[in-house]
């Protein structure tokens, strides 16, 4: 795949500096101009000032300038005017105004995190001690920006402009109500949904294991119960566990871990998931509010404020 890694996403808020010290509390580290880092992807969110919440950028890691090329093509056929400059190409998403960039830039490389020893029936992996999971005390701090989700009033547009234009591939698909794209090994990183109005839905944070992301969401709970959302559980589509806070704006932030990877394209074959499978395969049921956000009547008519 050309495409290799989803870089960065801009999120604009109407409250940056509210929002900016939720995503400290969430274990991302500000190093100015409003921009955030990860462990191991660097500079991945950019948070700017809009009217209301929204996803403003997505930028894409690509290997060559020949894959801009490419992908340039591939837009002007749907009837898009990509701005190819140097190493980047820009489009927009006539549905939703998202821009999008893609950029040559180096693959990253994860360092592998060893697996603690673990007991089971018949099996005796750790003995004479803790789960190593106890045991930690450290603030949690994500590896990685892992997914975007991204409500669209016209979801054939905006799901052809990723896969048809950019390049990405098809994971899964929510009968009637969504796609989950790739742009890397990673089940998804974009997943497009049907919605009344453009928003984001929220954003997806790779951490170590279940245990980063039961302590990820204990320590911004602690004194924030407001935030929570729907957790612990795991997806079906992704396979991954999962925990939801939402941040000032009414944007929801995930801590996830063990993503299903496709590594070659003909071992994976899409399914079309319907009803709750398509969400989750165990946990809490989602919150009304999950589905349909409290705040999507106020950003149909351009009346957003901040939530509290």
């Amino acid at each position: 795949m050309a495409l290799h890694r989803l870089t960065s996403i801009t999120m604009g808020v109407p409250d940056v500096a509210g929002t900016a010290a939720y995503y400290t509390d969430f274990g991302l580290v500000p190093d100015g101009e409003g921009w955030f880092t990860t462990r191991d992807g660097g500079r991945q969110l950019h948070i700017v000032r809009t009217p209301t919440r929204r996803l403003v950028e997505v930028r894409v890691g690509v290997d060559t300038p020949d894959d801009l090329a490419r992908a340039a093509a591939r837009l002007r056929r749907l009837g898009a005017e990509p701005l190819v400059e140097g190493t980047t190409l820009t489009a927009h998403d006539r549905a939703t105004a998202v821009r999008a960039v893609l950029e040559v830039t180096p693959r990253v490389v994860q360092e592998p995190v060893a697996a603690a020893p673990a007991n089971g029936p018949g099996r005796a992996d750790r003995t004479g001690a803790r789960a190593a999971g106890v045991l930690r005390t450290g603030p949690v701090q994500p590896r990685k920006l892992g997914h975007a989700v991204l409500g669209t009033t016209d979801l054939g547009t905006t799901a052809a402009f990723f896969r048809d234009g950019l390049g990405f591939k098809v994971s899964d698909h929510i009968k009637g109500h969504g796609v989950f794209l790739r742009c890397s090994t990673d089940h998804h990183n974009i997943l497009v949904l049907a919605a009344p109005v453009a928003f984001l839905h929220h954003t997806s944070w790779q951490v170590d294991d279940v245990d980063e992301v039961g302590r990820g969401a204990a320590a911004m709970l602690e004194d924030h119960p407001e935030r929570h959302v729907w957790g612990l559980g795991r997806h079906h589509a992704g396979s991954n566990f999962f925990w939801y806070l939402k941040d000032p704006a009414g944007n929801f932030s995930e801590y996830y871990s063990d993503m299903d990877c496709i590594v070659d394209d003909q071992l994976w074959t899409p399914e079309v998931l319907e009803g709750a499978r398509g969400l989750f395969n165990w946990g809490p049921p989602p919150p009304p509010s999950f589905l349909a956000p409290e705040d999507l009547a106020a950003l149909m008519t351009g009346t957003h404020s901040e939530s509290r």
